[in-house]
């Protein structure tokens, strides 16, 4: 069945300027950002509008992972605090995973469905869409243009793991919508997704393991992944790393055994539950890429160059269906450049050079540019700075010195290249590291700026800092 809104969008000859595939945050970013240069748009969505950020992903996972951390903190707050009386428990899973989903739906509606008809040169088409010459077949209706973006997403992915399949395990997705919380839960995947939920289901109450291959957020610099890990384990997440999977059954009472190889050793962990958090694939099946001359990776990926194009003239990708950088925040940036340079040139190219990223833990992990090992492999005289947050008077005042900041510089040139932080709401400071190295600062500028007392983001002048003076050795404000 196709659903087509605003049929007046193509001069109802059925060609249009520019077709959009995807109906997610990349999709709609490249129609609003063709529709206000004039262009005549169609916009293909299949299944639920607006795509994993405000379905599935950032929206459901963060309103959860805050209700939990307020559980968790009023539990703790009399062991900070003097002359307190706390405490907090979830006695209704269900009732908050209600409130999640009416947010979600609030802003599906008003962020998505209601903003198709703000836009009159935007045809919305529902169906399973098809590349074919000349177009988009959706529904067996020929959608005619010379111009394609592909932006359709991925999804979790299943492991290669004898017996997973027959365990029912669940992905990101069917975690979030669980209303009854299990006793026991093994989450597999050491990446945000991992780390995120392992926390989130904890501080609920579940028993978790969470298990991995290599290290904690291995695309981290080391000494957050470990500390997050140990802050992690002293809330009672167990942590098994450095694991091969071998297989997966089901155990006797109806729950879940993983048989991992462990320094040589095999080893059985068993839950309720299992989480799967080990990747997404791309959502390319049925489209007619390879068909069509479109490259993709072994994953099935979309293969794009820095102006967003694929090995097909005119067919353009971007987002979560391209395997880079899935933020939600890079997808609606680089579909904004597609859509730009699909109806105007390639003129414009992708760059992720100071890309922040965040992890919602609690403390959240929060990175721009590069890390210590990306740095040494460019060949830059690499200076580092580690800051514990113990020396931020933000973090004494809080009684919550859990963390670190670390700042990757040039040494001879003195350039800020990166900085790392793991700190409770670190990730509001994160965009001052990203203008800074944008902006092509050096440590110095950045030691010498104004930054007000007793924030956060105060760490990053301190840890400037570091580098060549003691910080205990100063008082408050000094510097």
């Amino acid at each position: 069945m196709t659903d087509s809104r605003n049929p007046s969008a193509n001069n109802g000859n059925g060609r249009y300027d520019l077709i959009v595939v995807g109906a997610g945050s990349a999709g709609f970013s490249a129609a609003i950002t063709a529709a206000e240069q004039g262009a005549q748009v169609a916009l293909v969505g299949h299944g639920t509008i607006g795509g994993t950020c405000v379905n599935f992903g950032c929206v459901p996972s963060k309103t959860l992972i805050r209700a939990t951390e307020a559980v968790h903190h009023a539990n703790i707050a009399s062991t900070r605090f003097d002359g307190i009386e706390s405490g907090a428990r979830v006695t209704d899973w269900a009732a908050q995973v209600a409130q999640k989903d009416a947010l979600v739906a609030s802003l599906r509606q008003a962020k998505y469905a209601d903003l198709l008809s703000e836009y009159n040169n935007v045809a919305y088409h529902e169906g399973r869409a098809r590349l074919v010459e000349g177009g988009v077949d959706v529904g067996a209706r020929l959608l005619a243009s010379e111009r394609i973006i592909i932006a359709t997403g991925a999804r979790p992915a299943l492991p290669s793991i004898p017996g997973i399949g027959e365990v029912s395990p669940l992905d990101s997705t069917m975690a979030l919508a669980l209303t009854e919380l299990p006793r026991s839960l093994i989450v597999m995947g050491g990446g945000y997704v991992g780390a995120e939920l392992a926390q989130t289901f904890a501080r609920a109450g579940v028993a978790v393991t969470l298990v991995f291959r290599s290290r904690l957020l291995p695309e981290a610099e080391p000494e957050i992944g470990q500390a997050l890990a140990d802050y992690l384990t002293d809330e009672g997440v167990t942590i098994v790393r450095g694991v091969t999977y071998d297989f997966v059954r089901k155990t006797d009472d109806g729950g879940v055994a993983l048989a991992i190889t462990r320094n040589g050793g095999l080893e059985v962990l068993t839950a309720e539950q299992i989480l799967v958090a080990t990747g997404r694939t791309p959502n390319t099946q049925g489209l007619g890429l390879s068909e069509a001359g479109v490259a993709q990776t072994s994953s099935g990926a979309v293969v794009i160059d820095d102006r967003m194009g694929t090995s097909k003239a005119g067919v353009y990708a971007a987002g979560d269906v391209t395997g880079k950088d899935q933020f939600v925040y890079m997808a609606a940036y680089g579909a904004k450049l597609a859509a730009r340079n699909a109806l105007n040139g390639n003129s414009l190219r992708y760059d992720n050079t100071v890309m922040p990223a965040v992890v919602f833990t609690d403390p959240q992990v929060a990175s721009v540019g590069v890390t210590e090992a990306q740095a040494r492999a460019a060949g830059h005289a690499v200076r580092t700075s580690v800051l514990s947050l113990d020396n931020v008077p933000r973090a004494l005042a809080a009684r919550d010195t859990r963390g670190l900041i670390k700042l990757v510089a040039d040494g001879a040139t003195r350039k800020l290249l990166g900085a790392h932080i793991l700190s409770p709401e670190g990730a509001d400071s994160i965009q001052t590291a990203a203008l800074a190295i944008r902006c092509g600062l050096s440590i110095d500028d950045l030691a010498e700026m104004i930054f007000p007392y007793l924030t956060t983001v105060e760490g990053l002048k301190l840890a400037a800092q570091t580098f060549d003076r003691d910080v205990k050795k100063l008082s408050c404000c000094a510097g």
